[in-house]
């Protein structure tokens, strides 16, 4: 039988009415929260969306994406998001980071929208730099100081409140981001016959740099 625990937040089963967490629900919980979490509009996502209409690199950034949030995960469930609540001057240097990075990224955005001879298709134009389109992906991922709030301190609280099946839990959010990431960079290739126009790259670029 299945239960809602309120000290637990989550859903267990009940046996000898006691409550024990079981590995599967806490998996499942893990990869909705997850999949909640991850599955917004940003620049990273965007990010992973224009390499995949570009066929550029997907894997990799793919991977980038995914490893990264693994790392997050990981760290916050180890306990890392207590030391960052406890050191707001961290994120604070975060912050002004990342908002420096993602206002020089928007801007490059903008001046693609702007430039009709910026804009490129699904099969041609300049192919960036693996090293280059590795270092935009890990910067759009570190530098984002809501990464640290969703994935070390929320999705660690959460994972916390499974005990000793917090890992199940990270385990969960992490398939989470794997299985997102990947069909964003691989499902991008439907949308080409609607980026085969220069219009509509130059109407991704403007929607990157309002976000």
């Amino acid at each position: 039988m299945l239960v809602k625990n309120p000290s637990l937040d989550c859903m267990c089963v009940t046996k000898d009415d006691h409550c024990v967490s079981s590995p599967l629900l806490a998996v499942v919980s893990g990869l909705g929260l997850g999949l909640a979490l991850i599955v917004a509009i940003g620049a990273q996502n965007a990010f992973v969306l224009r390499q995949g209409l570009r066929s550029e690199h997907v894997v990799p950034v793919v991977a980038v994406c995914a490893l990264s949030d693994l790392i997050l995960i990981a760290a916050g469930i180890a306990g890392t998001g207590a030391l960052i609540s406890a050191a707001p001057e961290a994120v604070t240097l975060i912050r002004w980071a990342g908002a420096a990075f993602l206002l020089g990224y928007g801007v490059l955005a903008a001046r693609r929208a702007l430039r009709p001879a910026g804009a490129l298709t699904a099969g041609a134009g300049h192919r960036t730099p693996l090293l280059s389109t590795v270092l935009t992906a890990s910067a759009l991922t570190w530098l984002n100081p809501h990464v640290y709030l969703d994935t070390v301190v929320l999705l660690g609280s959460v994972a916390a409140t499974h005990g000793e099946l917090r890992w199940h839990f990270g385990a969960g959010a992490a398939l989470g981001s794997l299985l997102w990431f990947s069909a964003l960079g691989a499902g991008a290739r439907l949308l080409r016959p609607v980026f085969a126009r220069p219009a509509a790259w130059r109407v991704l670029d403007a929607g990157i740099a309002l976000v």
